[in-house]
């Protein structure tokens, strides 16, 4: 596994001294399932080493040498912490003792986020993949911006860099909206530009397109309306009292009302994440949902950046750029 992390991170040189030049210290160093070790991740964020595992734990002793890799490589030091995440349910997680600052932050983009590696949940508290759209997000500079399942808020605070004047994050996590808003107040960005939207995503965005929440009555009610630029980032199932999210069956229930809600001229961006739906198939499930909401729309794809290679040039995580 060692000779593996040290092919990738030379591998990723050129990427690498980019990122030193333009604020980033959070990066996939490992992308296994590409690289030669399906089911292990080996990331980067600031002062730690992430390792991931899903199918089979760490042997013994990989832990301190992948540590010692990436430190040799990267020169400098890094705390690694090794969280072995199981896809059986009859399996527990485990997780390595090992003593950790209070706060950890990483930097992406010249934008400080809270990265601790163990925290309420399981998953990163920033996603890596998604940089390539929260890079787009900076420049595009939209006004206006609704930002759908936001976990922590990354786009979100993007947007806040790119300077909007108003950010929405909608999420049923109050926990993650919470590092959001102390991700904004970490870069010293404008909080009160930003309304944090504690709820199921699908009732509000039912609301905001003009369309009843659903049969229950939720608790936040919002008033109909347009943004510059609405962010799509669904899981790839969901259910909950107000209906369920499932992208590969229908996902035009959650692009429509999403499309409805984004202002004419403006941008809808939106993820697939699920490896088995094709590109092709899902930039086929946006361009007929567009065409029987009557909107025109030009589709720009984005891909994941170097440092999440794939295999066969078809990366699972699919992004598009909706100009609506």
């Amino acid at each position: 596994m060692q000779d593996l992390l040290a092919a990738a991170i030379q591998r990723r040189r050129p990427l690498l001294e980019r990122a030193v030049a333009e604020g980033t210290d959070a990066l996939r160093l490992l992308h296994g399932v590409a690289e030669g070790a399906p089911g292990l991740t080996v990331d980067r964020y600031g002062p730690i080493l992430l390792v991931q595992t899903w199918r089979d734990p760490l042997p013994d002793g990989v832990l301190p040498r992948l540590e010692e890799v990436a430190a040799e490589a990267l020169g400098t030091g890094l705390t690694a912490v090794w969280n072995h995440r199981p896809a059986s349910a009859r399996e527990y997680a485990r997780l390595h003792a090992v003593e950790l600052p209070q706060a950890v932050v990483a930097t992406e983009l010249g934008l400080r986020f809270d990265a601790r590696p163990r925290h309420r949940g399981n998953d990163p508290l920033l996603f890596l993949d998604l940089r390539t759209l929260r890079r787009r997000v900076i420049a595009h500079g939209a006004r206006t911006v609704l930002n759908l399942f936001s976990y922590t808020c990354g786009v979100g605070t993007a947007a806040l860099r790119g300077g909007a004047d108003q950010v929405w994050n909608v999420d049923f996590a109050a926990s993650a909206l919470d590092v959001g808003l102390a991700n904004a107040a970490l870069n010293d960005l404008p909080t009160d530009r930003v309304r944090q939207v504690h709820h199921d995503a699908l009732p509000i965005l039912r609301m905001l397109a003009g369309a009843k929440p659903g049969r229950r009555r939720p608790t936040i009610e919002v008033e109909p309306r347009t943004f510059e630029l609405v962010v799509l980032d669904p899981p790839a199932f969901s259910k909950g009292p107000w209906g369920a999210v499932d992208v590969v069956r229908d996902y035009p229930t959650l692009l429509k009302p999403a499309l409805a809600c984004t202002a004419e001229g403006g941008v809808l961006a939106v993820t697939q994440h699920v490896a088995s739906v094709s590109l092709e198939d899902f930039l086929a499930t946006l361009r007929r949902t567009a065409e029987k909401l009557g909107r025109r729309v030009a589709i720009d794809v984005m891909e994941p950046e170097e440092d999440f290679p794939s295999f066969d040039g078809r990366p699972p995580l699919k992004i598009a750029w909706v100009r609506a």
